[in-house]
């Protein structure tokens, strides 16, 4: 099947699919100029607890990754879509109007589930319509999109901040996702014919869970991958608090965390153009010692300087840190699908799921750390690090060697 299955235009559909796969990125990043006034107006009950507001999304997007890829091979991918966006638009309702912070933490756990099937639907979709390299061009597209977000939302976060309180955020992101979810359905046909869906088996979910972790390689690279995101969540859930109240860079937050993703982004370009020439296990290996080594090395300079190393080392150390993060994240997740191709739609969504159980529960405790200093932070980055290259090494030698890795 090609595009010509959609009333889409090529370039409306990169578009429109980007838009809807950045709402995860979206919906955590122009928060984080707000944690600050939404933990004092519901009154959380400390500091830290301000961190909740990112993770509780997390947690729905865990949850929700894991079953929105078999619902919509059941019933088609725009239902499955339609369901999610409702739910998050729910999630959205929630946190504008709560009272406490009980109800924003639920508020935000559903906008979490709800935004994983947008996520998680339309990788289907791109599938259900191109294959190869058309596939890889259109993916590579929307990616390009993708970037864009986590540079630009907290400086969005802190414009609507600069003319109105934080609920204003939330109503946003509503009137986003409804405009995003009009856009969709009027615009986009179901490219899942009812001849070719399957009946949703919660069977098949746990078959494919028990194949993850009983796949050596799969289960091994999932669980580095877990432990990458830790490091990297941590930061996410913490860098308000870093930034705004440790080095009191005030509405300057938004530039420093968009310089930052930046290297994210290079990384994915640099990735693309050096993994067909040596391999995804050799890039990883390097990226690994390299982010292990500068890790240990910096939190022996944090602990000297106890625990606030001057800002401009900070910013340069988390640099080259999320440089050779963004090498890992796809080649990780790319090799634990490696063995898996004969399940790889639901084997897919239980990497994801998994991952993201993983990074949400270490990343949250290493942020529940936060002392004033970043030597929690530092101190994690070091300790995953030495954690995923030791993983690694046991993956690798418990393993057959993979092809094209």
């Amino acid at each position: 099947m090609t595009s010509s299955s959609t009333k889409l235009g090529f370039v409306e559909q990169v578009v429109l699919l980007a838009m809807m796969i950045s709402m995860v990125a979206l919906s955590i990043d122009v928060m984080l100029p707000a944690l600050l006034p939404i933990s004092q107006d519901l009154q959380a009950n400390s500091p830290n607890d301000r961190q909740y507001v990112i993770s509780a999304v997390f947690l729905g997007l865990a949850v929700g990754q894991l079953f929105y890829g078999p619902i919509s091979d059941s019933t088609g991918r725009k239902p499955a879509i339609y369901f999610g966006f409702g739910l998050f638009l729910v999630g959205c309702l929630l946190s504008i109007f709560a009272e406490n912070f009980t109800v924003m933490l639920i508020g935000r756990f559903l906008q979490g589930l709800g935004v994983a099937s947008p996520r998680i639907v339309s990788l289907a979709l791109i599938r259900d319509q191109y294959e190869g390299r058309e596939m890889a061009r259109f993916v590579s597209l929307v990616m390009t999109v993708f970037i864009l977000v986590p540079i630009l939302a907290p400086a969005v976060g802190q414009g609507i901040l600069f003319f109105a309180e934080w609920r204003m955020i939330f109503v946003t992101l509503f009137m986003l996702g409804f405009a995003t979810l009009l856009w969709f359905g009027l615009r986009q046909e179901e490219t899942l014919v009812p001849e070719k869906r399957a009946p949703f088996s919660l069977r098949r979910i746990w078959r494919a869970v028990k194949e993850v972790i009983y796949t050596r390689a799969a289960f091994g690279f999932t669980m580095v991958g877990g432990f990458i995101f830790s490091a990297f969540l941590g930061y996410l859930t913490m860098s308000q608090q870093i930034f705004q109240d440790q080095y009191g860079v005030g509405e300057m937050f938004a530039v420093y965390f968009g310089v930052l993703a930046l290297a994210i982004g290079a990384a994915s370009f640099v990735n693309a153009r050096l993994v067909m020439r040596f391999g995804m296990r050799q890039l990883s290996y390097i990226a690994l010692i390299i982010l292990t080594s500068i890790s240990f090395l910096f939190l022996v300079f944090t602990y000297i300087t106890i625990g606030h190393p001057p800002l401009w080392t900070l910013v340069s150390f988390f640099m080259i840190a999320f440089f050779c993060i963004g090498i890992l994240f796809g080649n990780f997740n790319a090799m634990a699908m490696e063995p898996l191709g004969h399940i790889a739609g639901v084997a897919a969504a239980v990497i994801g799921s998994i991952t993201t159980f993983v990074s949400m529960g270490l990343g949250t405790l290493i942020a529940q750390f936060y002392d004033g200093t970043v030597l929690p932070l530092i101190a994690g980055f070091a300790c995953l690090g030495a954690l995923s290259l030791a993983a690694m090494i046991w993956t690798v030698r418990t393993s057959k060697t993979l092809p094209g890795s």
